[in-house]
Parts: C-alpha cells; sequence; structure tokens
C-alpha cells in the first residue's frame, strides 16, 4: 500500500498530465474551428458573438416618457404603472372613485 506522500505525488503528476491533455485538446479544438471559419469565411457576428470594445455597434436606448393617465385635482399627475401615488390613495380613501380623475 502506498504512503500518503507517494499518493500525493502521483496525484500531482496526474494532474500535471491531466492540464498538458487539456492544453492539446484546446488548441486542436481552436485550429479546427479557425480552420472551419476561414473555409466558410465566418465572422464574429455570423457565429452569435458580440463585439466589444471600439468595433461594437453602442446600442442606445431612449427612454419615452409614458403619458399621463390620471390627473389631480391640484395638477399632480401619474401614469397609472406602478404603486398609486399617495394624492389618489387619499382621495380613494375619502370616498372618490379613481375614474374620476382619468385623463
Amino acid at each position: 500500500m502506498a504512503t500518503y506522500k507517494e499518493l500525493l505525488a502521483q496525484r500531482a503528476l496526474l494532474e500535471k498530465q491531466i492540464e498538458e491533455a487539456r492544453q492539446a485538446e484546446l488548441a486542436d479544438a481552436v485550429a479546427r474551428a479557425k480552420q472551419l471559419i476561414a473555409e466558410h469565411g465566418l465572422t464574429a457576428s455570423d457565429l452569435g458573438f458580440k463585439m466589444g470594445g471600439a468595433l461594437a455597434e453602442t446600442v442606445v436606448k431612449i427612454r419615452t416618457p409614458v403619458a399621463i393617465k390620471y390627473r389631480g385635482t391640484n395638477g399632480e399627475s401619474w401614469s397609472g404603472r406602478g404603486k398609486a401615488p399617495n394624492w389618489l390613495t387619499s382621495l380613494e380613501a375619502q370616498g372618490r372613485d379613481r375614474n374620476e380623475f382619468l385623463v
């Protein structure tokens, strides 16, 4: 039966062999991929990759304001999205209907 130190040495040797095999297979895979890309004239966008850095198209999302759906008695406004504002909930608590404030 092997000693603890011998087993550790074997593990280190195996880990080194594993990494060498991984690197060799990785290099082969990259070479095959480059060959296919060259043969078919593929680009990064053809393969579904997004280009980074200065080459990338910058997509700017422009936020457009949402139309006002409700207007209060003192000129308050609410788009109807999200939690109802305090001015509307307090008026509803007083017995007023939300539909009264539709724009």
